[in-house]
């Protein structure tokens, strides 16, 4: 890992902020937008940091959208539930832990977002594949190259930065923006 001050690394993530073409995100917020009116399910899925993510990012998407819950959206982090996580790697191997989740959960017009730094960890380019096959709806937010993950999702948002830390603080970004639009365009304008 490269030195770094802290300088050095708010400017590298207020560079990429300032730089970044947004659109996909607002598209994503209609695909979820709509998800909520059809009452699909979106799954959300990662590895380490990225797994935390995916628990935050439903947490804030169950209440954070509408805490009323007159209008919300079903979510689900995949990355959420020890037990089935250690019987499917330990049962059917560790790639398969979220593929198998979403061969049995998923239904077609659900989404799958999976957060992912390289995009290439071999569970998290099963589940999109498991995903597409389907007929899930698949987005990715991805850091580095995007790897495999750049190629096979519907969405991607891809940022090209080769530092994990930055690359799981752009999934978060990402996330509260969701919410942020949800919330407004489901006509809650919660805090």
């Amino acid at each position: 890992m490269t030195p770094i001050t802290c300088s050095v690394y708010a400017e590298k993530l207020a560079g990429i902020l300032r730089s970044y073409d947004w659109n996909t995100v607002e598209v994503f917020a209609e695909k979820l937008h709509q998800l909520s009116l059809a009452g699909g399910t979106l799954y959300i899925c990662g590895n380490g940091g990225s797994a935390g993510n995916a628990i935050h990012l439903a947490n804030d998407f169950l209440y954070g959208i509408c805490p009323s819950a007159e209008a919300t959206i079903k979510v689900e982090a995949l990355s959420a539930n020890a037990a089935v996580l250690t019987c499917l790697g330990n049962d059917t191997g560790f790639e398969n832990i979220y593929a198998h989740q979403v061969k049995t959960k998923g239904k077609l017009g659900d989404i799958l977002w999976v957060l992912s730094g390289s995009g290439n960890s071999p569970n998290i380019v099963k589940a999109v594949e498991q995903a597409n096959a389907t007929g899930v709806y698949t987005v990715g937010t991805l850091g580095y190259k995007g790897g495999k993950c750049l190629e096979l999702v519907n969405l991607p948002i891809h940022f090209a930065v080769d530092d994990m830390q930055i690359a799981e603080d752009l999934q978060l970004v990402v996330g509260h923006m969701l919410m942020r639009l949800l919330n407004t365009s489901l006509g809650n304008n919660h805090e």
